[in-house]
């Protein structure tokens, strides 16, 4: 038989204070569920596995399958926390708190001795990613003279800034404000994530560089931007078993996408259906199924050099489980 309903705690939060949480069980019998997989260990009693990822329509879409129970795991139950991804990498950081956990890439060096990554749930930019947007036309060259509200030190935004210009000036501001900061006058210039990426010009901002854009035309790789890290004390087998949960998940959104897409629009930030569908497709794909051989050799890629410029003090271990 397959676990009780999925509970799933939805605290929307900011980089400094929980705001809100609340709870959501599904009916018994209002989802149909799929067990994807038969456990290879014997389970006396239910393993509860921990899951963290942010309010966005991406992670919402990503994590459908798990969150709703259509997709279950016999002998696992889940549940589900809500955090901004800044909050989310200072957590993992930390302490090992969540047993699967979204952080961003340049985090992963600072926990990779509690956590591996899981070859599935990245979010990939190809040839996009990060932008820096500004109230007023700006080149490049002006960055250098002006502060850039950031989303958090701990972002792959962060890190590809740096590996871009490591002179830039910058203040950490929580990803949803960067926007308004920059409306009231408070800031020339940010770095955006998230669904600002396609919301900012109707803000009247401008485009003054696209990251993932520079780091394609400078490498050749896509832009790794977060992923999923997994608790390495859950051992082997359960590290195995909820990847295979979470890529079906995943592969479940990709199969049902009106349905996945309509469960997502709650968490779509300033967006209509159109725009939704628009930055799902953007960041949940085949390549959030398995980043592929060349999107693992571009988070290697962008973590080495991070080390190698002195950004990230810790040389990178970079281990995926499948």
């Amino acid at each position: 038989m397959g676990a009780p309903p999925t509970s799933l705690c939805l605290a929307a939060l900011s980089t400094r204070r929980i705001q809100k949480t609340a709870a959501f069980f599904p009916p018994k019998g209002l989802f149909p569920t799929v067990s994807t997989q038969t456990s290879g260990v014997a389970a006396p009693a239910l393993i509860d596995i921990s899951i963290a990822h942010s309010p966005d329509s991406d992670d919402a879409f990503m994590f459908y399958g798990l969150a709703t129970n259509k997709v279950r795991v016999p002998g696992y139950r889940f549940t589900h926390t809500l955090s901004d991804i800044e909050t989310l990498n200072r957590r993992a950081r930390e302490e090992a708190f969540y047993d699967v956990t979204a952080i961003s890439f340049h985090a992963y060096p600072y926990l990779q001795d509690n956590y591996a990554l899981m070859g599935c749930g990245g979010s990939v930019g190809e040839g996009y990613g990060p932008m820096i947007v500004s109230m007023k036309p700006l080149a490049a060259s002006d960055l250098g003279k002006i502060k850039i509200a950031i989303p958090g030190t701990l972002t792959t935004a962060y890190l590809a800034l740096k590996v871009f210009n490591p002179a830039l000036e910058t203040v950490t501001v929580p990803f949803d404000q960067i926007i308004p900061e920059i409306l009231a006058g408070n800031f020339d210039a940010g770095l955006i994530i998230h669904e600002g990426q396609l919301t900012y010009s109707s803000n009247g901002l401008y485009k003054v560089i696209d990251l993932g854009a520079w780091w394609r035309e400078t490498t050749g790789l896509v832009l790794p931007l977060g992923g999923n890290a997994i608790r390495r004390s859950l051992g082997a087998d359960s590290m195995r078993i909820v990847t295979k949960a979470v890529r079906d998940s995943i592969q479940h959104a990709l199969d049902h996408r009106e349905e996945a897409l309509e469960y997502a629009m709650q968490f779509a930030r300033d967006l209509d259906a159109r725009l939704a569908n628009r930055f799902v497709s953007m960041y949940v794909n085949d390549r959030t199924l398995d980043y592929g051989p060349d999107g693992r050799e571009a988070i290697r890629k962008l973590l080495e050099l991070g080390h190698e410029r002195g950004i990230i003090p810790i040389a990178p271990k970079v281990e995926f489980i499948d």
